[in-house]
């Protein structure tokens, strides 16, 4: 009797579960049928882009607008081939939070990241030809990364999916190739679905060839759709965090500061740099992403370094210091923390945050070594230098021909070489440029060469 029973049981167990997820709650169904004579307000934005800070941004502010006109129901016209996995999570936090139904309309491809925001919504459609699923996560480069960040994929999508009364085990097959699931997906293979195999295994509600026939078919005839319209602030902010363009302001940044301190002066690197970094730190602190004290964080760290370059002599605690709470501010501001409150954010969006700015940081720092040593030892810097050769047969003199007879001699470097500054010379001060490296003030010095009216000198 027993062996019978249990035999029933795997017999039915099928049929089961798909009456139990097809039975989940439908907040849709609900509001059509709570007023079936009004006309629904249907609120629309499109993410048609790779997931990231820019899809996010646009998230935000869909559902902002679409709780201030009080909007029936928010509809995502989604077509994307995945993204980052923080920014995914981000965007699926807020639909699965949001007071108003969200349908999704996957416009042929729904993969990887966007699987993940897809299964968060209330309702799903597809254009005939579409695909869901392929969620695992690699890296930039294609390849599979570590399974403890595999681990946390699959727990999302499992949770995501239990949340919206689909089958869990389905979703987790989308990331792990180890699921098997009989006449779903086979053991070694990543799910992804068709339209028609969405909708057979409750991953999707039906098919759509535009919006209007999708509006139809779920049940909402008497509607007005409001559509997201970007201004050009929201556009700016956009492109401002995205990911690369961040590093580029950081490496315009530090290369801002770098350039300075090789002229007297404010000038305009300087300007340079603080142009750069207001347009790094605004966008992310009017996104609610850095605060006040990241921001603290930058500018305190750039105290510390004028003081270990201007009243210190080498490079030491300070300067280390300096650098750390430097990297520290402009990498904090990426990350969604509350001051110093970290709960809820992924390890992986800090690690992130920091690579992005640490690469920027030597990038920068080593672009401008090598361009500041090529501009100030050598004439050939396009048309702004004289290209003309005035030679002594021609009745040209050189106007000091005393300063070549420094080449060979030793002294001590009045000021420190950055790779420019100032040498004492038998008690006499001659501006210098360091051929290799930086020279602390007060090192023993020797000219190697005099070159467009510049000394030319290395460690004694």
């Amino acid at each position: 009797m027993k062996t019978i029973a249990i035999f029933l049981t795997l017999l039915f167990l099928p049929m089961l579960q798909n009456n139990l997820f097809s039975e989940r709650a439908d907040r849709v169904t609900d509001a059509i049928e709570a007023d079936p004579g009004k006309e629904f307000l249907v609120y629309k934005y499109e993410i048609k882009q790779n997931i990231a800070a820019p899809a996010r941004y646009r998230t935000q502010r869909a559902f902002a607008e679409a709780d201030s006109i009080n909007a029936d129901f928010v509809l995502l016209h989604l077509n994307t081939y995945g993204g980052t996995v923080n920014d995914a999570d981000s965007i699926r936090t807020r639909i699965m939070q949001s007071r108003i139904p969200v349908i999704v309309f996957i416009d042929n491809n729904a993969a990887s990241a966007g699987a993940l925001i897809s299964i968060a919504a209330d309702r799903i459609y597809m254009r005939p030809g579409g695909n869901i699923g392929a969620a695992t996560v690699v890296d930039q480069t294609g390849e599979v990364v570590p399974d403890k960040y595999q681990s946390y994929m699959r727990a999302t999508m499992r949770s995501t999916a239990e949340a919206k009364g689909r089958d869990p085990q389905i979703a987790q097959a989308m990331v792990d190739p180890s699921i098997e699931i009989e006449g779903v997906i086979e053991e070694g293979k990543v799910l992804t679905f068709t339209a028609s195999e969405a909708i057979r295994w409750g991953f999707a509600e039906g098919l759509a060839e535009n919006i209007e026939e999708l509006l139809e078919t779920a049940g909402i005839e008497n509607y007005r759709i409001v559509e997201q319209k970007l201004g050009f602030i929201d556009r700016m902010i956009q492109f401002l965090i995205n990911p690369i363009v961040s590093g580029l302001l950081i490496m315009l940044i530090l290369g801002g500061i770098y350039f300075e301190l090789q002229t007297p002066g404010i000038g305009f690197p300087i300007l340079v740099a603080i142009s750069a970094a207001t347009l790094y730190f605004a966008p992310l602190y009017l996104e609610g992403l850095a605060s006040h004290y990241e921001i603290v964080l930058f500018i305190l760290g750039l105290l510390l370094l004028a003081v270990e370059l201007f009243a210190i002599p080498g490079f030491g605690v300070t300067g280390v210091l300096g650098a750390i709470f430097m990297i520290s501010g402009l990498a904090l501001a990426m990350v969604g923390n509350v001051g110093f409150d970290f709960t809820g954010v992924h390890f992986g969006d800090i690690l992130i945050a920091f690579l992005i700015v640490i690469i920027a940081f030597f990038v920068s720092l080593s672009g401008s070594f090598y361009l500041g040593q090529k501009l100030f030892t050598t004439s050939r810097f396009g048309e702004l230098a004289l290209s003309t050769v005035q030679e002594t047969s021609s009745g040209y003199t050189s106007a000091d021909n005393t300063m070549k007879g420094l080449i060979g001699k030793t002294g001590v470097a009045f000021t420190m070489l950055r790779p420019s500054g100032k040498v004492e010379i038998d008690d006499d001060v001659y501006d210098a440029t360091a051929l290799t490296g930086f020279i602390d003030r007060g090192e023993a010095i020797r000219v190697v060469k005099y070159e467009t009216s510049q000394v030319f000198v290395v460690k004694a």
